[in-house]
């Protein structure tokens, strides 16, 4: 049995990772399953990419379909152009898209159109209900398609089920994503910036920010940082710029002598300052899981989250994306009065084996 893994962007690359060791376990013990790893070419800067496959140890892909930048529908059409065509030449018999990236809806229409192949979704089922996100609208197209549903948590369960979903489409195994956590934590590393700004464990604030909500408005993206820096009582605010933020973010002129705005980092560094931070601000879905399980608190600056357990459960809280929410959730955070969370059911590090354990007995290869 072939399996497609497709991956085109930082995100899919850390939930990728544990699924390709586990077919290769499976494969090792005799089961016939085999996998195809298709980068997209999505993210395609050594930063966003190529780092991340080096760190994690995730083998070369065999195909690139290098579909680059350009606007949605320009990305969108590359890449199912460029996997149509991979699948003509040697079709495979599933297709596993993660997340909720570009490529994970492109590569999830390919392959329904060419010879109706099956498709599994890791991280089925999650919504935020906010159809301004590009996210949002990969999600409910590709889970319109999806045959088997790889679900992180008992809500996005309930989101299927109220979608018409069937109930045997649905494996519950947990969030891939942790489980490469758990296998990296003990190699974060710690960066050169630690020294050279003078960080200590609990002495810092680390905060991302790339939604249009937040940086497409310039006296807004500007409000929130001045926020930020105001009420963190002078700890270093460590500011990795995303690349679409670094453009705007140079026009307009915020200047603090605790904000440090740095490049992006590799998976072991940039977890390592999570690890270590006083708090993690972020409207990333997925540094609010890592934060969870890490037990930082984390302060999420979106209306809506499509990973609600995070806050029903875990460390994190939906601050809005109005600047004044930052003080009050500052003062609580210094006056110790964070919540503590816990763990969100099967985030224990063994999702991988139960999807491909779910793939063996779905296509009788036990």
């Amino acid at each position: 049995m072939l399996v497609d893994i497709i991956a085109g962007a930082r995100p899919n690359f850390i939930k990728i990772a544990p699924i390709i060791e586990a077919i290769n376990a499976a494969g090792k013990a005799g089961v016939n399953i085999q996998f195809r790893l298709v980068h997209t070419g999505q993210h395609y800067d050594k930063k966003m990419s190529g780092d991340f496959f080096e760190q994690l140890g995730i083998p070369e892909p065999h195909h690139n379909l290098e579909a680059g930048s350009g606007t949605q529908a320009e990305q969108t059409g590359k890449i199912m152009i460029g996997y149509e065509r991979l699948l003509l030449e040697k079709p495979c018999d599933l297709c596993v898209v993660v997340g909720d990236v570009t490529s994970t809806m492109a590569c999830s229409i390919a392959a329904k159109k060419v010879n109706n192949i099956k498709v599994a979704h890791v991280e089925g089922g999650i919504r935020s209900g906010d159809w301004t996100m590009p996210e949002e609208i990969n999600r409910i197209v590709t889970d319109a398609i999806t045959d088997y549903f790889f679900t992180t948590s008992e809500v996005a369960n309930n989101n299927l089920r109220k979608s018409g979903v069937k109930e045997e489409q649905i494996y519950f195994v947990g969030n891939t994503m942790i489980d490469t956590l758990y296998k990296q934590m003990p190699r974060f590393s710690q960066p050169a910036l630690w020294s050279e700004y003078g960080l200590t464990s609990g002495g810092y604030i680390i905060m991302t920010l790339h939604r249009p909500a937040n940086v497409d408005d310039k006296d807004k993206l500007k409000e929130l940082i001045t926020e930020i820096v105001t009420n963190s009582r002078g700890l270093p605010v460590i500011f990795p710029v995303h690349p679409r933020t670094a453009k705007i973010l140079q026009t307009i002129g915020v200047n603090a002598d605790n904000l440090h705005v740095i490049d992006p980092l590799g998976y072991l560094e940039f977890n390592y300052l999570v690890k270590n931070a006083k708090a993690v601000i972020t409207d990333s879905g997925g540094i609010t899981e890592e934060a969870t399980v890490m037990a930082v608190p984390c302060m999420t600056l979106r209306d809506s989250t499509e990973r609600p357990e995070t806050c029903t459960v875990g460390t994190n809280e939906l601050l809005g994306t109005d600047p004044k929410s930052i003080q009050p959730a500052f003062e609580r955070l210094f006056a110790g009065q964070w919540k503590e969370g816990a763990i969100p059911a099967l985030w224990d590090g063994k999702t991988a084996d139960r999807i491909v354990s779910s793939i063996t007995r779905i296509f009788g290869l036990n």
